[in-house]
């Protein structure tokens, strides 16, 4: 199960770091660490939510 999660975190921090270098060339700093975290926490909370119904999902289909 770790080695899914570390491979996730991986790709989640090849997603920002692609799009910190190409989809915020025009925006001041401020905005583009803000977009930044805001993709980084949408994609951890998407996470929690496909592990925990994973694990529900399993415990009421078993």
């Amino acid at each position: 199960m770790w080695i899914f999660a570390a491979a996730m975190s991986a790709v989640f921090a090849a997603i920002t770091a692609i799009l910190s270098k190409c989809g915020v060339k025009n925006i001041d700093s401020d905005s583009a660490t803000a977009i930044r975290t805001s993709v980084v926490a949408v994609a951890a909370w998407a996470g929690l939510f496909i592990l925990t119904c994973g694990t529900i999902c399993m415990a009421v289909f078993t």
